[in-house]
């Protein structure tokens, strides 16, 4: 999930600049894999906004990638890094502090949640998102722990998107046995994941990394879908409102028909085929 959370935010399109908080109650990675010094970061953004509501506080605690991505890094102990969410889930402070930063014009931040569950202190964060990519492997166990909490998790953010990550199930196979229908699929990609790690790689960032990676690529389409979904939309010509008309909480994504969206905010998945019907998959690739 980090390794996506950097790739997704080192790929978002331009002219929009992305910033990266990792919000993982389990403790953080990225200070670990980039040698990145304990300071600035989650625990230091924590106690500045007690006192400061500047629309710049959050980028004043980041700390740069070598391929210059702004990244605000949690503390690899978890007791410090659930501390430090817990100051930031205070509405009167760290919420706000990233929803401002997160409405600046041409600004976007990226927050990796790691694994949630309601009781989690990145809780206040996920339900003031715009959006949230939950992000899971297509294997049976996984899908099976899945199946239960989707419901729920639909209602944490008015736009839910779903990801498969690796191998496993397809993509129509996920979307017939969960009801909803999966944005795409992260590919396996060890040289793009070794750098977006730290790790040597065939890969460098620049010109050859993130960028010509198959894992960046998926995250460069992701990101494109996501600014999609939050795209105003056009101006309509005036008429009453419809009694009981349902409210869309997904629109179309590129390349996939368009669909019925559950009260929960995820799309329906098509209804099964009828037998000795042949139908055609794309992989699950993220269009």
């Amino acid at each position: 999930m980090t390794t996506f959370s950097v790739a997704l935010a080192a790929r978002w399109p331009s002219p929009s600049r992305a910033l990266l908080v990792e919000a993982d109650p389990s403790g953080g990675d990225v200070g670990t894999r980039f040698s990145l010094e304990s300071a600035p970061g989650l625990v230091s953004l924590a106690v500045a906004a007690r006192r400061s509501d500047d629309p710049a506080l959050l980028w004043q605690h980041a700390q740069a990638l070598p391929g210059g991505l702004p990244v605000v890094a949690a503390p690899p102990d978890a007791d410090r890094a659930r501390a430090a969410l817990s100051a930031l889930a205070d509405p009167t402070t760290g919420a706000g502090v990233l929803r401002t930063a997160a409405g600046a014009p041409e600004s976007v931040v990226i927050v990796d949640c790691g694994r949630i569950d309601a009781g989690s202190p990145a809780m206040p964060i996920v339900r003031s998102a715009d959006a949230m990519v939950l992000l899971t492997r297509a294997h049976a166990d996984d899908l099976a722990h899945l199946a239960r909490r989707l419901p729920a998790i639909g209602r944490w953010t008015a736009h839910p998107a779903m990801l498969l990550v690796g191998e496993g199930y397809s993509t129509a196979e996920v979307a017939r046995e969960l009801g909803v229908l999966p944005l795409g699929r992260v590919p396996d990609d060890p040289h793009g994941a070794a750098v977006l790690c730290g790790r040597p790689s065939t890969l460098r960032w620049g010109r050859s990394g993130p960028a010509h990676s198959a894992l960046g690529q998926v995250a460069h389409k992701v990101a494109k879908v996501l600014i999609a979904e939050q795209a105003p939309p056009p101006a309509l010509p005036r008429q009453a409102p419809a009694d009981n008309q349902p409210m869309s909480m997904l629109r179309a994504v590129p390349g996939v028909p368009t669909l019925a969206v559950s009260a929960n905010g995820f799309r329906l998945a098509p209804a099964p085929l009828p037998p000795n019907t042949e139908t055609t998959s794309r992989g699950g690739q993220a269009s």
